[in-house]
């Protein structure tokens, strides 16, 4: 399978996850955190504004993955001192069990060695059972806990999630 991840450069980019992000969010976690939190954070976080946002003033990077040149899911990164903190790794549905999380892995992990970062830190939901197991399978270990109020009378309660890099 041909799978590329390449930076979002362009607002056409940007609808293109916006919209990948409302198929992907709505199939995964409305079973998990229900339809009207799920409906919040995809205004609050995941519109082409949203995303232009935390692109141009926060940091952001975000990337597409492609497979066979269709679009298949995202990435999204922020460096934070020691650490790449992986915001956004979404794949849809029909396209998981295909090694397209084990190319994204393997990119962060180039993304995080490029900046010197020692972890990819992640944050996941505790009752994301098949996140989580995936995470583990790919070396992540839990090291704490983190309750955010995200506005609304919402909170994400999730676990923190690392993955160390080796010895440079």
């Amino acid at each position: 399978m041909n799978i590329q991840i390449k930076p979002v450069e362009s607002e056409q980019e940007i609808t293109i996850i916006a919209g990948l992000a409302k198929i992907i969010w709505n199939q995964h976690y409305v079973s998990i955190i229900g339809e009207d939190q799920v409906s919040y954070m995809l205004n609050k976080y995941q519109t082409p504004k949203a995303i232009n946002s935390q692109i141009k003033t926060e940091g952001y990077e975000y990337f597409m993955i492609r497979a066979e040149g269709k679009p298949v899911g995202y990435i999204g990164i922020i460096h934070r001192h020691s650490e790449l903190f992986l915001s956004k790794f979404y794949i849809l549905d029909a396209e998981r069990g295909k090694g397209i999380g084990h190319e994204g892995l393997d990119f962060l992990i180039a993304k995080c060695k490029a900046y010197g970062s020692d972890f990819i830190t992640l944050t996941v939901n505790k009752n994301n059972l098949d996140a989580i197991t995936a995470y583990e399978k790919m070396g992540f270990e839990r090291y704490g806990e983190v309750e955010s109020d995200i506005g609304s009378g919402y909170v994400m309660d999730d676990y923190l999630m690392r993955l160390r890099m080796s010895p440079r």
